[in-house]
């Protein structure tokens, strides 16, 4: 039965009921364990910096999450070029947010507070982003 676009769709319920289909249980399962392992790594890094703060640095420090997102990203789509923008887009994002680890030792040290430390780090770093979304495209980088 064609819609007034003139296209074919396989079931003959109207376009609003289309959308409220529930997701197979495969897609949900799929999502529960991508959310799970993210989850895991999160949760093993601070394990690890609560012992050995050195050593948590270090595990923060890999590119954990951006590696699991190409994967999931790749495990998706399939699509080669994705990833690698992803990829160069996860390296232009990283320069905004390299003042956040500078800054904020140097706040907490003052004894500013954790608190007001991580709010001015976190608005400071929101304006960087900002600020790279308007100067990146100007320099001739595609983001």
């Amino acid at each position: 039965m064609p819609d007034h676009w003139g296209r074919q769709f396989p079931d003959r319920r109207p376009f609003f009921f289309r959308a409220l289909r529930r997701p197979k249980c495969a897609t949900v399962l799929y999502l529960i364990i991508k959310a799970a392992i993210s989850g895991a790594v999160v949760a093993a890094v601070s394990e690890i910096a609560r012992r050995y703060p050195g050593w948590g640095g270090l595990v923060a420090s890999l590119p954990l999450t951006s590696l699991l997102a190409m994967v999931w990203l790749w495990r998706d789509s399939g699509d080669h070029d994705r990833v690698a923008e992803l990829s160069v887009s996860t390296f232009w994002f990283f320069l905004p947010s390299v003042p956040l680890f500078l800054v904020l030792p140097m706040l907490l040290r003052s004894n500013l507070g954790f608190w007001p430390s991580m709010a001015l780090c976190v608005l400071g770093t929101l304006a960087l982003y900002a600020l790279w979304f308007w100067a990146a495209p100007r320099m001739g980088i595609k983001l």
